[in-house]
C-alpha cells in the first residue's frame, strides 16, 4: 500500500525551499528555521497539485483514468488558489492543495488565518484530518464540536483520544494562528498557538476505519466553504 501511495502522489512536483539559518521562525516569511525546509516559496504554487479524492479509490483507477483524474483536480486546484503578499490563499472553493512530495514521520509548522463560517483542515498522510474552523456559537456547529476549537483529529471516532481539542486555542478572526504537529507512526501532537491540543494521540484511517495508516503520503491543506489564508508551511522530516 505504501508504494500505492507513492505512486499516486509523487508526480513529478518538487517543492521549492530555502534554508536559512534561525533558532525559531525567521522575521523573515516563508523563510524556514534550521533544519526545516519550505513547502510554500511564497511566490507562486510550486510544488503543490490539486487533489480531494480518497486515495485507495485513486489507486484503484486504471493509470489512463487517474491521470485523466489528476488534470480534471489540478485545473480547480489553479482556478481557487492564489498566492497575494507572500500569503497561499484559497476562496474555499477548489481541489485541495497537496504536497509534490510524500512525508512519513515529520514535524510540520502551519501559520493560517481564516474567516468567520469557514472550515478547513490539514491532512496528514493524505487522511483527514488536524480540524480548522468557525469556533464561534455564531459559526453554526457547536452541535458537531466547533465549540472545542481547532487542532483536533475531527475524524477520529466519537469520544476517542484527540478528537477534540484539549483547550480552545484558535485566536480572533483577523489573526494568524500557527499550528506544530509531529507526526510518528501512527500517533500525532499538535500545539495550536503554543498550546497543546492534542497529545500523542492515534490518527485513524477515515478511509478504512481500524485499518493502518499508510505508511507515507501527502501534506494537503483542505478547502472547504470559506476563504483561508496560508503562510510559513515548513516541515522537517524525522526518523
Amino acid at each position: 500500500m505504501t508504494r500505492i501511495f507513492t505512486r499516486i502522489f509523487t508526480i513529478g512536483f518538487v517543492a521549492m525551499s530555502v534554508c536559512l539559518c534561525a533558532g525559531a521562525v525567521s522575521a523573515e516569511e516563508n523563510v524556514p528555521p534550521e533544519g526545516f525546509k519550505a513547502l510554500f516559496n511564497g511566490k507562486d504554487l510550486t510544488g503543490w497539485y490539486g487533489c480531494s479524492l480518497n486515495p485507495y479509490k485513486l489507486a484503484e483507477m486504471s493509470a489512463e483514468e487517474r491521470k485523466k483524474t489528476l488534470e480534471e483536480q489540478n485545473i480547480t486546484f489553479k482556478a481557487h488558489w492564489s498566492v497575494e503578499n507572500g500569503e497561499l490563499v484559497n476562496d474555499g472553493k477548489g481541489a485541495y492543495a497537496t504536497s509534490g512530495k510524500d512525508y512519513g514521520n515529520f514535524e510540520l509548522w502551519v501559520d493560517y488565518k481564516t474567516v468567520p463560517l469557514a472550515d478547513s483542515g490539514i491532512y496528514l498522510r493524505g487522511l483527514p484530518q488536524v480540524q480548522i474552523w468557525d469556533y464561534t456559537e455564531a459559526g453554526g456547529k457547536w452541535n458537531i464540536g466547533a465549540n472545542f476549537g481547532s487542532g483536533g483529529l475531527w475524524n477520529n471516532s466519537k469520544d476517542n483520544p484527540g478528537k477534540n481539542p484539549l483547550v480552545l486555542a484558535d485566536k480572533p478572526f483577523g489573526e494568524w494562528n500557527r499550528f506544530r504537529i509531529i507526526m510518528k507512526g501512527e500517533r500525532v501532537t499538535i500545539w495550536l498557538n503554543d498550546k497543546l491540543v492534542v497529545d500523542n494521540a492515534v490518527l485513524e484511517n477515515l478511509y478504512k476505519r481500524g485499518q493502518p495508516l499508510p505508511e507515507r503520503g501527502p501534506i494537503q491543506l483542505q478547502t472547504h466553504g470559506g476563504e483561508i489564508r496560508w503562510k510559513n508551511i515548513f516541515i522537517k522530516e524525522l526518523e
